[in-house]
């Protein structure tokens, strides 16, 4: 089932993690997953609530490729949870429902709960329902949650509502509030400044929260609700669309991939890194904030996005694995770089706290704070020359959202916002290092990841 809402701020993340929360407290086993490209939910879901989460974006993948993967991530859960993204109907551009929590339902055949904020309204809410349940005649919408509504006030608001609802001929069940209170809110949390104690004091929290919306929310109406969604097709050829591979390693030890994962290092998409397994890798997890070494017997390397920026002096003062990376880089390793990971790439960046620090060295500039939002959205990627990764006037499609800019952005592609005459030049794409700052859904152009691949058993044969 989908949490949606009429637009952002209405309560959908709170009343999200409180439910799964309470789900899990009754014993079910879950799932999650965000609509959009954002990492922030998805790690949230993740490290905090524990339960596995991916990302739903169907501008970056095709309808059957969207549904074969998210029935992959269901499938060991008893239930799972999609928390929606900006307003149900709000998509690409002002005037589209393209890549929108009501297109992702739609494919998906999810039943949707609206999250509706009731603080000072009344029959007003009725108007706004009515509003979304006639919109479109396919709306999904299968139940009404109300936020900040006192438990007074709720039993007379829910017989209102239910009783319109009817007389209109949608008979729409309301299935509980969510009264206002410093415990019941879960504000958007930037990740990387959230520290181990405050982890814990989350956690503790959330429990609270669970226990809480168990009183005040229909768990069972809910979980009948979910139930009650529609079996998704089995369509096992649309994995892997235009990609041919082969499964040419299972008698052999499995190319080892590095990958940064730590507090500076964390923004990485769950299909992404399953892809690579998908493809015969091993990911190795390390950490540039702590280890002096890469792991051994790698033939790849893949530094994600995060904050880097807040870790500058830590980063810079690992002088052994800077230098390192830089040599295998220069020997032919092939590394994906993007965003965070291009940051750390280069000699210079400036630090959170207004300092220049040394980098990895690979890549010529410096990397600077701006004061505003340097790039914010949806991109096409085409490659402007033939490649390791991608061939002349090949795409990848990705998503950017940064305050930081290089004073080298490459030019090894172009960058075009969907819909709009915006373009401009970025990515390093010379020899075995594809970096810049998109973050790429590789979902979007399977052969990129299968290049990768490839340059990996290269690189292991040349070894």
């Amino acid at each position: 089932m989908m949490i949606a809402a009429p637009a952002s701020g209405s309560g959908k993340t709170t009343v999200a993690c409180g439910l799964m929360q309470a789900l899990k407290n009754r014993g079910y086993k879950l799932a999650a997953a965000k609509c959009g490209p954002d990492y922030i939910d998805p790690m949230f879901h993740r490290e905090v609530l524990g339960i596995d989460s991916e990302n739903l974006d169907l501008f970056f993948c095709e309808p059957s490729v969207m549904k074969k993967l998210f029935a992959e991530h269901a499938a060991g859960a008893d239930l799972t949870v999609i928390e929606g993204v900006m307003g149900y109907y709000d998509g690409m551009a002002l005037d589209s429902e393209r890549a929108s929590s009501y297109e992702t339902a739609k494919v998906l055949r999810a039943p949707v709960i609206l999250v509706i904020d009731g603080k000072g309204a009344a029959l007003s809410v009725l108007a706004v329902l009515k509003g979304f349940l006639t919109f479109r005649e396919d709306s999904h919408i299968a139940g009404v949650i109300l936020n900040r509504v006192s438990k007074a006030a709720y039993p007379r608001m829910k017989e209102m509502l239910e009783q319109g609802l009817k007389e209109m001929g949608y008979p729409v069940p309301v299935l509980g509030c969510v009264p206002e209170s410093p415990l019941l809110r879960m504000e958007s949390r930037h990740l990387g400044l959230v520290t181990p104690e405050e982890m814990r004091d989350l956690k503790i929290r959330l429990e609270k929260m669970g226990a809480a919306v168990s009183e005040t929310l229909d768990l069972d109406r809910i979980i009948e609700i979910a139930g009650a969604a529609e079996e998704l097709p089995e369509n096992r050829a649309a994995c892997l669309p235009g990609f041919e591979y082969s499964e040419e390693w299972p008698d052999h030890p499995k190319l080892r991939l590095a990958v940064a994962r730590d507090r500076a290092f964390c923004f990485y998409y769950k299909d992404n890194l399953s892809l690579f397994e998908r493809l015969g890798c091993e990911l190795v997890p390390f950490s540039p904030l702590a280890d002096e070494r890469l792991p051994q017997d790698i033939s790849g390397l893949l530094l994600g996005g995060g904050y880097p920026e807040l870790y500058a002096k830590e980063l810079s003062c690992n002088v052994r694995l800077k230098k390192e990376i830089r040599t295998a880089l220069k020997q032919g390793l092939p590394c994906h770089a993007e965003c965070g990971g291009f940051l750390y790439l280069h000699e210079r960046m400036e630090g959170a706290d207004g300092g220049f620090y040394e980098m990895a060295g690979f890549i010529e500039g410096e990397a600077v704070r701006r004061e505003r939002l340097v790039r914010f959205g949806y991109m096409q990627i085409e490659s402007m020359g033939n490649g390791a990764f991608l061939d002349e006037g090949e795409k990848i499609r990705g998503h950017e959202f940064h305050y930081w800019d290089s004073t080298n952005n490459g030019e090894g592609c172009m960058a075009r916002k969907p819909g709009r005459d915006i373009q401009w030049k970025c990515i390093h794409t010379a020899g075995n290092v594809f970096a810049g700052f998109p973050h790429l859904y590789y979902y979007s152009n399977v052969r990129f990841a299968g290049r990768i691949v490839e340059q990996m058993k290269e690189y292991a044969r040349r070894k």
